[in-house]
């Protein structure tokens, strides 16, 4: 199994980074204009919906674990044509938060069970993803 780790300490309030990872229209401003759709409660879906040049990109799974301001856990399936949509072909998505000297250090882990999945360094702040999350929160 891959076990990839994003960590960023963000300059704002715990609320405003959970905010961010939780409302639909902020996380869109952050995840490539992502649509996110889920009610946030353990045990029912949540889907992500991209457009792209005229496609539409989906990835599905359900919420496995949520503690505001917190934590944040959930499966996403991620269709391939050599993927067949079962357990195994899913891989868990975390969030993690926590308060460090008047800031939040964000934890964001990918474990990855799928076939072809590959190990990546950690990564920080020159993660893209990690940074358009950081202008959203810190301004």
């Amino acid at each position: 199994m891959a076990t990839n780790i994003s960590t960023t300490i963000l300059n704002a309030s715990i609320e405003k980074v959970w905010n961010a990872l939780t409302k639909p229209e902020l996380v869109k401003q952050w995840q490539y204009g992502s649509e996110l759709i889920t009610d946030w409660k353990t045990g029912n879906e949540i889907r992500f919906r991209n457009e792209w040049q005229g496609q539409v990109f989906e990835q599905w799974g359900s919420i496995l674990e949520i503690v505001p301001n917190q934590k944040i856990k959930y499966s996403l399936f991620f269709p391939r044509p050599e993927l067949e949509d079962k357990p195994e072909n899913y891989f868990i998505m975390s969030y993690i938060l926590s308060e460090e000297n008047n800031k939040v250090k964000l934890q964001i882990i990918q474990e990855d069970n799928r076939p072809g999945a590959i190990q990546e360094e950690p990564q920080d702040d020159e993660n893209p993803i990690l940074q358009s999350l950081k202008t959203l929160v810190e301004n």
